[in-house]
């Protein structure tokens, strides 16, 4: 019977002994790399059981490797080193330093080392990237699964986190990274995995990176990402593509957030078939309206956030399969996948949401989906 399919952002909590292996990496201090590949290992293995026994069809390895899903590239990318510059905070946490003060006071953002690009960026390690994806396709072997995915970061969002001081303009610094995550992207497709750009950069970029432009300035540059997206998927089937748009996993006032009808051009002009978005925290949840005005190209699948990511509510079955069936009507059920706006564990060791909640979430998530199901097919 055709029914609503579940998937995810892509990140998950991490257990604590791969909270210390990937710092102590990313530190660089000695790492057996014996127990480092049995404990990531072993966690991948488990989390995607936790996903399957929790009604997800499109499973991840939750990257458990990966410290950040952007600044991990360091460890694969040359060009890049650690060094010490200012962290730009999101403007709408600056509009309310309090706020901001009390979030940081209570250890609630990863005190992560900044990579910066001080040299020729190329793809020169693809051990890692290797190691994942067997890791992954290990996990899934025997598993009722509808497909897995791999996150990856857009050349943009790279660029948002990773500052430049190599190359002479914006331009050439994503022309080069498109080049080299090219690689990255190929690789994971070519293993039969779903590829996943996470993109925060077309959305979450306004209020950090263009936070002093006008929206006009900001617009355009998202013209530019989306370029630098399909210069990289130029080789790469869309329908085995996955975007993932974000204003910023984190709890805070998000009232400087550029609106989606401001951008969904530019976000349906990427090459990948399907669209992950936020739509069920309090500062999206509205912006079905725009979606239903919008000129959808028919190839399109849309996967709106039917749970949200920065709070401990688990959301009840109706209200999902609510939420599900306002995007049904919008492009038909078989177009529709059942998401979350954003990951569980954005970046390793933090995150707001109790590990045994989130399962909890995600089973709200296939039990919503069971009900739109019944209702739409």
């Amino acid at each position: 019977m055709a029914r609503i399919l579940t998937t995810h952002v892509g990140s998950l909590p991490r257990p604590p002994d791969v909270v210390d292996q990937v710092w102590a990496e990313d530190k660089g201090e000695d790492v057996d790399r014996a127990e480092y590949e049995r404990v990531i290992g072993a966690a991948v293995k488990q989390r995607v059981q936790d996903q399957v026994e929790a009604g997800v069809d499109f499973v991840s390895d939750g990257e458990m490797s990966k410290i950040g899903y952007a600044t991990y590239i360091r460890h694969r990318l040359s060009g890049f080193e650690v060094g010490d510059v200012p962290r730009a905070t999101p403007a709408d946490l600056d509009a309310y330093p309090s706020f901001r003060d009390r979030l940081a006071k209570a250890g609630a953002t990863a005190k992560y080392l900044r990579p910066i690009c001080r040299g020729p960026i190329t793809y020169e390690h693809t051990e890692p990237l290797e190691h994942d994806l067997a890791r992954l396709n290990a996990a899934i072997e025997g598993q009722a699964v509808a497909g897995a995915f791999m996150n990856a970061p857009s050349p943009g969002i790279i660029a948002l986190f990773q500052p430049n001081e190599f190359y002479g303009t914006l331009d050439e610094y994503l022309d080069a990274l498109a080049e080299a995550m090219k690689v990255e992207y190929e690789g994971i497709v070519g293993a039969g995995i779903l590829l996943q750009i996470d993109a925060p950069d077309l959305a979450m970029g306004r209020h950090i990176m263009y936070r002093d432009e006008p929206d006009e300035v900001f617009v355009k540059a998202a013209v530019r990402h989306v370029e630098a997206i399909n210069q990289a998927l130029r080789d790469v089937p869309a329908d085995r593509v996955r975007l993932h748009l974000c204003w910023g996993n984190y709890e805070g006032p998000h009232h400087l957030d550029i609106g989606v009808e401001k951008i969904i051009d530019s976000v349906l002009h990427a090459k990948p078939q399907t669209i992950l978005f936020e739509a069920a925290n309090p500062r999206h949840a509205h912006e079905w309206v725009v979606w239903k005005d919008a000129k959808i190209p028919d190839e399109k699948v849309l996967a709106p956030g039917v749970l949200e990511t920065t709070s401990n509510f688990i959301e009840h079955p109706e209200l999902v399969a609510q939420r599900i069936e306002t995007y049904a009507r919008i492009v038909g059920p078989e177009r529709v996948i059942a998401g979350t706006d954003c990951g569980f564990g954005t970046w390793s060791g933090f995150g707001p949401i109790d590990e045994t909640i989130c399962w909890a979430k995600l089973r709200a998530m296939a039990d919503g989906a069971e009900l739109a199901s019944q209702r739409l097919f």
